[in-house]
């Protein structure tokens, strides 16, 4: 077709493709597999359920921006920040962050994602956007960590700078892959 960049991005079978839904399956074996040696972990059919589509959709979310763009900085960008989303909601399902699972403090992680989610709208999915919608990301995560100390909730300084450091990262790749798509001598 005359006009069309084709990426490669949406090639059935790519390796990466294969790689990450791989991965994922592999992921949602482990508990399974754990389950054979130990008592400690004990799933049921709703803990898979739950785990199966949070994988579903970290992965169908990455394969749609790996469809859309061919921009390796932005695919590597959306892929830390959907793996920082997922750690941040698994851990709060699994065992809570500030507490137990079951401390309403827990919430306030909601809102750290609705800061990207949103922002990430506002940006309509563009790099420099994103760039700016991850760095709101990372203050909500600190801010987070900063009312749970005041509050006396108790909190981790290293899992703190732990999702941090992921928002950053990510917000760092937004910003090369918007470098990159900016015609020369443009400012994005």
């Amino acid at each position: 077709m005359t006009g069309t960049v084709q990426s490669g991005g949406g090639r059935h079978g790519s390796p990466w493709r294969i790689a990450v839904w791989g991965v994922a399956a592999l992921v949602l074996l482990l508990p399974l597999i754990a389950m054979q040696f130990t008592e400690e972990v004990a799933w049921d059919l709703a803990d898979f359920a739950i785990f199966g589509a949070m994988l579903v959709g970290a992965c169908g979310t990455y394969e749609l921006a790996a469809r859309v763009t061919g921009n390796k900085a932005y695919r590597a960008a959306v892929a830390v920040a959907l793996a920082a989303a997922f750690i941040l909601v698994w851990m709060n399902l699994a065992v809570g962050i500030l507490g137990n699972e079951e401390n309403p403090a827990n919430l306030m992680y909601g809102g750290v994602l609705a800061v990207g989610i949103l922002g990430a709208l506002v940006a309509r999915f563009q790099p420099h956007g994103m760039d700016r919608a991850m760095i709101a990301t990372a203050i909500a995560q600190a801010l987070v960590a900063v009312i749970a100390l005041i509050a006396g909730w108790g909190y981790t300084l290293i899992l703190t700078g732990f999702f941090v450091a992921l928002w950053l990262t990510s917000a760092r790749l937004f910003r090369k892959a918007a470098l990159e798509q900016a015609p020369e001598g443009a400012a994005p």
